[in-house]
Parts: structure tokens; sequence; C-alpha cells
């Protein structure tokens, strides 16, 4: 037997061969067989016998992605393994291939619900075999950064050990279900929602139905119509917990939406069913993924979320389908046997009621304002464990397990705002327990405030990161927490969320003040921008999505953010929110006051400038020629480009105003613009005719894949060739909303190409 035919092979440190050994009779017997057969697929990989892509979908279905750097190189030259392990030295053997490659492993937490057992063990395997953080995501869900391969195997039979599997976490499959974080506690939901986000999850994991996806499928739940917590519109589909009287007793049920997503293009889930009975919530979730996994689109996966198939359809066939669907359903007695079940989920104390000691020190003040919230039941709070980014060391989430052993048991829940809540802390433990928070670094208040800023991994360890958006939040973050007691009440409450590409990991479409990243070539130099989107709103599940308004350079971000926050106190009508406050303003106003952030300054007098937030290295140089007259020459690819974002700002002013077929058409001309600014540059004599536009777009850089890249591949493009087809007239409101989004898309694609192409 050769060693790639030796299972051991893949466990050559002390501890992975122990964990294998010592696992086998404390796993579940399907998840041992899965992982087993998962072990396999990696030998047979290593061996070349499994295809690249097969592999790719495997290992993702189990949690397992690549991440930025992972042929073991960074920008500058540097190993990030050997960086990140310098005692490793199977990580540290440098480029070449995947096995010699760091990755990141993505952890599912239904409903986000953790034991002390399950973060203690997520802390011991993230400080053996990745970088000892472990970060929490807008989806409740942990990720460990740098971890190789081949030891995925011992990781998951440690987690299967405790009851996490990691089993559809990514690729075309069911993702966490989500659920709010104060479940069971919270002083206005309809009902506990946990046991049946639990159910759901359960049910369809590895449910035949669900094998067949041409995308991944969200499914979240909220107790209430209006509170943010389980922003169940803008889910693939959501639940809001309900109740009514049939027969004078109370019935539960939900309220079920459809078609939510952000990405790219931001879609708000509509309606399915007023009520839906808890009986019915299993087989209905069965019936839609049937209709998905048959109907939903494969080819074009730009097109392969749920999303768009209802947008195809509209929403009355769709519900039509689904209906038609569930009749057809063979009956599982699965639907409702937890039914009888609902009290394993709930909750009890560990602690009695006491009365809260007096304190007056003004950290523990400040902490107590901010980060603890009284729960439904008496004498009993939720406290909120601030995460800056997200991350906790190891040894912090040891604390943090030790700390919840103390004072609340298995009472923890990962958060959509990347934090931890305890639940069940009686109001006499709180100073003793923020002081053993305190000793464990975890004390830091501010939770959900302007502070606490949302952003994913961006350009630190993303493939699609174009801009550092957790450098931006780590400086907003130290601004903000250095002035918390001056801000004015109505700012410490806003929101910030920041996402590195467009793709809205971050959810930055529902923050007050969104922010994803793009880049600009600017003279001789690329820039790390960010598209600045203001007023959506998280509120009654995530109620609207802010809008575009303009890209400025990623170092202007916080000069911006200090400008908006103070016109928005100098200006606001009495209470105004925000999200009113820049609706009432309009965008030509909003424009003008972010204009002068717009401007870039020469690099000789501030280089500093085009570097990226904590990259020392400049975001991206080369020298392309200076110009006549000691002045820069700019291309028509230049003019045309901001012609059209020219264009499609007055789109969306004429979309504002009511004006929905004027603002569709100028979107369309804006796209025109664009596309003949890139074709311009490749003949400067070119018509500019729109079908002539169209055919040399297509023939020069659609048929060429010039303007592919790994960030739009051909989706972004896709979008001006349907838009040249659309009927204008017939568009809906929603329809020419859009378009107006897949514009600003398709610019930015066409931006991203210019860069490429000029920069070499």
């Amino acid at each position: 037997m050769s060693a790639d035919d030796n299972p051991s092979d893949l466990f050559d440190l002390p501890s992975a061969r122990y964990w294998a050994d010592t696992l086998k009779t404390q796993i579940p017997s399907g998840l041992a067989e899965e992982i087993n057969v998962f072990e396999t697929e990696i030998r047979l990989k290593k061996q070349g016998k499994i295809d690249d892509k097969v592999f790719a979908e495997t290992r993702l279905r189990r949690g397992a992605y690549g991440q930025r750097y992972d042929n073991g190189q960074r920008n500058d030259g540097q190993n990030d393994y050997a960086l990140a392990f310098p005692n490793r030295s199977k990580l540290t053997k440098g480029p070449g291939t995947q096995w010699d490659a760091p990755g990141m492993l993505r952890i599912k937490i239904p409903y986000g619900g953790l034991t002390t057992a399950q973060i203690e063990t997520i802390a011991d395997v993230a400080e053996e075999y990745s970088d000892s953080i472990l970060h929490v995501t807008t989806r409740q869900d942990f990720q460990l950064h740098f971890v190789h391969i081949e030891d995925m195997p011992v990781i998951f039979r440690r987690l299967a050990a405790v009851g996490i599997t990691t089993r559809e976490a990514c690729g075309n499959s069911v993702r966490n279900v989500t659920a709010c974080p104060t479940a069971g506690t919270c002083t206005d939901e309809a009902f506990d929602v946990t046991p049946y986000a639990k159910a759901l999850a359960d049910f369809l994991l590895g449910h035949p139905d669900t094998q067949d996806f041409g995308r991944k499928f969200k499914f979240s739940f909220s107790g209430c119509d209006d509170k943010p917590c389980g922003l169940v519109k803008l889910h693939d589909m959501g639940f809001v917990a309900k109740t009514k009287t049939v027969n004078g007793q109370i019935q539960r049920g939900f309220a079920a939406y459809i078609g939510g997503g952000l990405g790219a293009i931001p879609y708000q889930a509509q309606l399915l069913n007023e009520f839906v009975p808890e009986d019915e919530l299993l087989p209905l979730a069965q019936a839609v993924s049937r209709v998905f996994a048959r109907h939903g689109e494969k080819a074009k996966r730009n097109r392969a979320r749920i999303k768009f198939l209802i947008s195809d359809w509209g929403i009355e066939k769709f519900r039509q389908t689904v209906a038609d669907e569930r009749e057809t359903l063979p009956i599982d007695s699965r639907w409702t046997a937890y039914l009888s079940q609902l009290e394993q989920t709930t909750e009890q104390p560990c602690r009695p009621v006491q009365p809260e000691p007096v304190r007056t020190d003004a950290l523990y003040l400040q902490w107590r304002k901010t980060n603890v919230q009284n729960q439904r039941q008496a004498g009993y709070a939720i406290v909120h464990v601030t995460l800056p980014l997200g991350d906790m060391s190891s040894n912090q989430a040891r604390a943090l397990a030790t700390i919840a052993q103390r004072y609340v048991g298995d009472t923890i829940r990962a958060t959509a705002d990347q934090n931890i809540v305890l639940r069940w802390v009686s109001l006499g433990d709180l100073p003793t327990l923020y002081d053993a928070l305190s000793n464990a670094k975890l004390a830091r208040p501010h939770a959900n405030t302007i502070t606490d800023v949302i952003a994913c991994p961006g350009t630190d360890t993303c493939k699609l990161g174009i801009s550092a958006s957790r450098g931006l939040a780590a400086h907003l973050n130290e601004e903000f927490a250095a002035k918390q007691d001056q801000l004015d009440p109505a700012i410490a409450a806003l929101s910030i969320k920041i996402s590195g590409c467009f793709n809205s990991c971050a959810q930055h479409h529902i923050a007050d003040m969104g922010f994803y990243g793009v880049s600009r070539k600017v003279g001789n130099y690329m820039l790390p921008h960010f598209q600045v989107l203001l007023g959506g709103q998280k509120t009654n599940n995530a109620s609207s999505y802010g809008q575009a308004v303009v890209a400025i350079p990623s170092k202007a971000v916080p000069g911006a953010i200090d400008k908006l926050t103070q016109w928005y106190l100098s200006d606001r009508q009495g209470h105004e929110a925000f999200a009113d406050f820049i609706t009432r303003q309009g965008k030509g106003a909003v424009k003008t006051k972010l204009d002068p952030f717009t401007k870039v300054p020469d690099y000789a007098s501030d280089p500093d400038f085009y570097k990226d937030w904590g990259d020392v290295r400049e975001y991206s140089k080369k020298d392309i020629g200076i110009g006549e007259c000691a002045g820069e020459v700019v291309s028509l690819t230049d003019f045309g480009l901001a012609s059209a974002d020219r264009k499609l700002f007055d789109a969306q002013l004429k979309f504002d105003a009511g004006d929905t077929l004027m603002a569709a058409q100028d979107a369309v001309l804006a796209m025109l613009e664009a596309a003949q600014a890139l074709v311009k540059g490749q003949n400067q004599f070119a018509a500019s005719e729109r079908e002539t536009i169209v055919t040399n777009f297509k023939k020069m850089f659609y048929d060429t894949k010039l303007a592919f890249d790994p960030f739009q591949a051909d989706k972004f493009l896709n979008f001006f060739f349907k838009a040249v087809e659309l009927e204008l007239a017939s568009l809906s409101k929603e329809h020419s909303r859009i378009l107006i989004e897949e514009t600003q898309l398709f610019i930015e694609a066409c931006n991203s190409t210019h860069v490429r192409i000029s920069m070499g």
C-alpha cells in the first residue's frame, strides 16, 4: 500500500491521530460516515482521481472554502502560512498546490445556539489548526481561517462529537437557518421560534429535495414583525411568528415570505402566505425546495437564486406552483413529530433571581447602559458581548465558556451583528459577570451602536474582496470609541455596515450608512474606493434597502461619515430617523454634500491616500506616462465612464421623483455610455449608434472575455444585453429599481475592466 493509499498520512500531528481514534464512539453514525467519505475523497483528489469541479462542490458542501492568497503567497511576497503558523512546517512548504494552501472553514450554528462545550471545542480547533481566531458571521456561523484541507476531517470529528456539523455550510445547499438571538426571552415575540428553526434545520439537512439547487438557499425566523433580529425580508425564505384564534383556541403559525436577497441586486421578500399553521411549516419548506430545484436557473449562476425565479414568474404563479407541489408530497412523519417536543429547546436559568447591587463606576455603567437588556422573564437580562469585527481569540472563547457555565449555562447565541449574547443572566449577577468579562477583555461597551461597525472579511481573506472592509471598520470603531461619550444619542444609534465588494456579506443595504468596495483609476494609479449607500433600514425585518449615491476613495470615508452625521444633527426635524432624513433631502443634496470627498490628492503630496486601510502597500501602481502641458491625458474611456455615472445619477433622481419611465430610459443610456466608453478605448472612431455600440461591445469585450474577471465574470455584462431589449414603457416601479441597480453594477464592471486594461 502506498502512502497515498494510507489514511493515516492525513494526520501527521499527534493530536490529530489521538482525536481520530478517541472520537470514533462519540460521533453519530451518520455524521461519522460522511466524514469518512470526505476523508476518502481527499485522498482520491490528492491522487488525481476526482475532477477539480466535483471536488470543489464536495468540499464546499462541507464548509471548506478557498481564501485569498490560497497559493501560500501574499502580494508582498511573504508566505501567509509562515506568518500564521511559524512552528508548523507542514504549512510552510510554499505555494504550488491546494495541499499547501490555507482555506476557510465555515461552521454552521443553527439559530446561533451554542453550548459551552461547543464554544470550547471551536476554540481548541481554532488554536490547533487555525490562527486562534473565531470569527462570527452575519448569519450566526463561525469561520476559521488558514485551515489546511488535510486537517479538516479530524476537525469535523471533533465538532461532530459536540453536536456540530459543517455539512452544507457552503455550496449549492440550504445554508445555516438563522433566527432571533433573543428568541424565547424577547418581550415582543409572539412565541419562541427556536424549536421551529431547529426542526427546519434538522429536516432539510441532507434532504434529497435540497441536493439539486442551482445556488444557495437561506431560511430565517423572526418572533415579531417590527424588530430586525431575524431580518426575514432579506432571505430566500423567512417566517414571522403569528398566532390566531381558531374555535376558541390559540393556534401558532407563521407569515411566510419568499424571494428576498441582498448580493449584487437586492430584492425584498414577498408575502407567500399570510398564515402557515405550525404543522404545515416543514411541508411548505419542502415544497418550495422542490419547486426551486426543478425550475430554478442552473446554467447561469448569476440568475440561479430563487428571487430571480419569482421575478420572472410573478408571485401568483409561484404561489400556485408551490401549492400544487404541496399536494403531491408523500406524507412524512417528521413534519409534525417535533411538535410534541417543543419544550426540548426551552431554557431554564441556572442562577436564582437576586436584586441588582448598586454600582457606580463609570465603565460599568456605560456597559450596563448599552450591552444589557431586560428579558421578558422578570429578574433576568440578556447581555450582549461585543466582538470587534466579529472576532475573539481562542483564549477569550474559552474564558467566555467558563463564564457562561457559571452564570447562564448553555444559553449562548451568536447574533447577526457578529456578537454573542448570554441569556438568563440574573440581575444580581451583572456586576460580577461584568468583572469576569472585563478580565477576558470581553466587556467592550456600545453594542449595536455606531461604534459596533459590521464588516465582512474583505481583502483580508476573501478572494472577492476589492477594498479593505475590516481595515476601514477597525479605524471607524477606534474613532467612534474615542469620542463615544460626546456623541449625540441620535448619532450613536446609527448603524454602519461595510462589505469588501458588492456581494453584501456585511448586509450594507440595510444600514443607515452602508459601503461596498470598488476600485477606480486616478491618473497613473489604481485606488481603493467604497460605494456609499444611504437610508437602509433593518427594522421591520429589513424593511427597505439603501441606494448607492457615489463612490468615494477609501481614505475619505471617515470624513464623509462625519459630514453626513453633522448634517443630520443640524438639519433633521424633531426625532426624524436617518433614513427619513436622507429621503427628504434627496439624492441631489446628498451628492452635493459628498462631492468634496470624491477628490483625490496628488500622489506626491499624500502617498498614504493611495493605500488601503491596514495595508502598508500601495493599492496598485504602474506608470503609464505623463500627459502634455504638465497635465494628465484623460482618455475617452475616462470621460465616457464619468458621463455614465452622471447619467445613472440622473436616473436615480428621476426614480425618486416618481418618473419611473424616464429613470429607466436614463439607466439604459448610462449603460450604453459605459459600454461605448470601453469601445472607444479600443477604437476611438467607433460609431455611436445604439445597435453598433451593443455589437462592438459584445465583439470586443464579451466574446473575447476581455471584460470577465473574478468579481463579475459575465453576469454584470448580461445586465446590459438584457436592458437594451427591454420594453421600458411596460416596466413596473420595482423592475425600474432593479434596472437602476443593475446599471450601477454594469458601470462598476466597466470601470473594473478599464482599470485592468490600463494598468496592464
